[in-house]
């Protein structure tokens, strides 16, 4: 590592620490401008923007990462996330996408997936994704539930009742919001008091 690379990435770690992202950011644009392809450093301007709510900023800085760095899982999740609160629920699909890809075992990039058809009003293509977050994270109550939403939205009842039994083993509360919010009063008897 370069002298002034360390020397900058230090102060922006130690800005960060401090909770001053702005001039963190400005440390770590001075990390890049010494050695321009130091993907930590741009990691970290993404999630200094993403913190601040600045998601098109954020995207920007992942997809650089992502420039040096086209295999690595957890910037592409991150992408998609950024993307997703964005409001850019597309491109968010494409990025997570990626992420299950290479990964197949990342359940949060197939549950981002799945919430971001959901958000498209793709209910019905929000199942397996959701599906496959939900197998490989049996307990994650909020991918249950969002499962059982998207078999709602789909007009698959047996479906919703299914969910939400298994959420009765896992996560009650799951289990209560799916069953209100999908107006499935004839499953309310199964909750406990």
């Amino acid at each position: 590592m370069k002298f002034d690379q360390w020397r900058f990435t230090v102060r922006a770690v130690l800005l960060e620490w401090f909770q001053r992202p702005e001039q963190a950011i400005e440390a770590y644009q001075s990390v890049l401008k010494a050695s321009p392809t130091d993907v930590r450093a741009m990691r970290s301007v993404a999630w200094l923007h993403a913190r601040q709510q600045r998601w098109s900023a954020a995207a920007e800085a992942f997809k650089q990462a992502l420039a040096q760095e086209q295999d690595h899982t957890d910037t592409w999740f991150n992408l998609g996330y950024v993307l997703e609160q964005g409001g850019d629920h597309a491109a968010a699909i494409s990025a997570f996408s990626q992420a299950a890809q290479i990964n197949p075992k990342h359940d949060r990039a197939w549950y981002g997936m799945g919430l971001a058809k959901a958000h498209l009003g793709d209910h019905l293509g929000a199942i397996e994704p959701l599906q496959h977050a939900a197998e490989l994270q049996p307990m994650n109550g909020p991918a249950w539930y969002a499962l059982g939403m998207a078999y709602h939205n789909s007009n698959q009842p047996d479906q919703v009742k299914r969910v939400a039994m298994h959420c009765l083993t896992h996560d009650i509360q799951a289990a209560r919001r799916l069953i209100k919010e999908a107006n499935r009063s004839d499953l309310v008897p199964l909750l406990p008091d």
